[in-house]
């Protein structure tokens, strides 16, 4: 059965929560004075709980946690430090022939404070004008389209388009919650922090493919703020840096580290591996990244098992790809020590879980659909630098 998603400020629960019968279990992102600080997941019976149970549910989940925030609140301390003043920034989301998608996104962007932003779509290589023609409707919203293929050619062109210093990024399958801007730029106080990544919670949880996305694959990254320094972390293991669905960039590090690689991501022979590579880029520079948790996006899994299956076949792909590109490109002589470790200590106990049926276990369809991408990487990467290079040079300038 399905999951309910409720997103419940824990200082004013309400009495009792009541869905449709057809939930039977609700995951719950749990807020203090609007700061998402966890979350919880219960069973409902009849679509139902009590406050009282729901309190103490979710009073669990978030533990010490809750009273660390209550008293930052009450001394008004901020760990990203003091912000003279809120930076403008250019918010873009990059989308090819999902109309329906990206009109939620843009009703997202629609509810953020006006800051000054300004709002692109960059449409890249659709085969309908479906984009365009919905993007007129936003009279805030200026639309650009890019022929070059792949999600980092598009990224790069908004980078290209844009008019502010600060550059965040979303998906078209994202809805980020009001105050995700704001939290985002907030982080850009220290110069050293070249690109902060945000929290992405599931949009629905519909499907038992979306249900197996989230407890294998999740977007999210915790409730806890980190920040990535480059001078104490491996640049090569950036899982835990977030994704780039929730992403604003320094438009300065342009000059100092580059663009995406366009050989890179969705649209190419590689799938994905473009987020990967910026983070590894920038941390092998020296820089810092920052994951903010208050910089909240809601993203739609996909809903069948065989788009789930063709998710994590990319996923294989795009990591090694990039993996590829460190080992071939930067030299990154420990690559293959990286991916024999991820295969013997995830990867293998995994799949041996799944073929003995243990309890809680990953489907084995899923494990080697990650597996067939991860041998695909390499070749992909070459693929898609050989496919780049035969793209006219007028339409990579455009």
């Amino acid at each position: 059965m399905a999951t309910a998603i409720l997103d419940l400020e824990i200082s004013q629960l309400p009495p009792e929560i009541a869905v449709e019968e057809r939930y039977s279990k609700a995951l719950v992102l749990i807020r203090l004075h609007g700061k998402p600080i966890g979350q919880a997941l219960f069973p409902l019976v009849g679509g139902r709980i009590e406050g009282s149970q729901l309190r103490e549910t979710l009073m669990n989940a978030v533990g010490d946690r809750l009273w660390k925030d209550w008293l930052y609140d009450t001394l008004e301390w901020d760990e990203r430090g003091p912000v003279q003043a809120m930076p403008t920034a250019t918010v873009a989301v990059c989308t090819r022939d999902r109309p329906e998608d990206l009109q939620r996104c843009l009703d997202a962007f629609m509810r953020l404070p006006d800051d000054g932003q300004e709002y692109l779509v960059i449409d890249n290589c659709p085969a309908t004008e479906a984009s365009k023609e919905l993007v007129e409707n936003y009279p805030k919203v200026r639309y650009v389209r890019e022929d070059v293929p792949g999600s980092s050619a598009a990224r790069n062109r908004a980078l290209r388009e844009a008019k502010h210093d600060f550059v965040a990024f979303t998906d078209d399958d994202a809805v980020p919650d009001p105050n995700w801007l704001r939290s985002l730029l907030q982080n850009f106080s220290d110069p050293r922090v070249m690109c902060v990544t945000g929290l992405i919670m599931p949009l629905e949880l519909e499907t038992k493919a979306q249900e197996w996305f989230e407890r294998y694959s999740p977007h999210g990254r915790g409730f806890y703020r980190q920040v990535f320094d480059g001078a104490h972390c491996n640049p090569l293991i950036v899982a835990a840096v977030g994704v780039s669905a929730s992403m604003a960039l320094r438009k300065s590090a342009i000059d100092s580290i580059g663009l995406f690689d366009e050989a890179l991501g969705a649209g190419t022979p590689t799938v994905g591996g473009e987020d990967c590579e910026l983070f590894a880029r920038i941390l092998r520079a020296g820089y810092r990244i920052a994951y903010e948790p208050r910089a909240l996006s809601w993203h739609r899994h996909r809903r069948t098992w065989e788009e789930l299956e063709k998710t994590l076949h990319g996923y294989g792909i795009g990591v090694y790809a990039f993996w590829t590109r460190m080992f071939f490109i930067n030299r990154e002589f420990s690559v293959p020590l990286l991916a024999w470790g991820w295969l013997r200590h995830k990867q293998i106990p995994e799949l041996v879980a799944s073929l003995r049926k243990r309890p809680e276990s990953v489907p084995s369809d899923l494990l080697l659909a990650q597996l067939r991408g991860c041998a695909k990487g390499p070749m992909a990467y070459f693929a898609s630098r050989k496919q780049f290079e035969k793209i006219p040079e007028e339409v990579i300038s455009q």
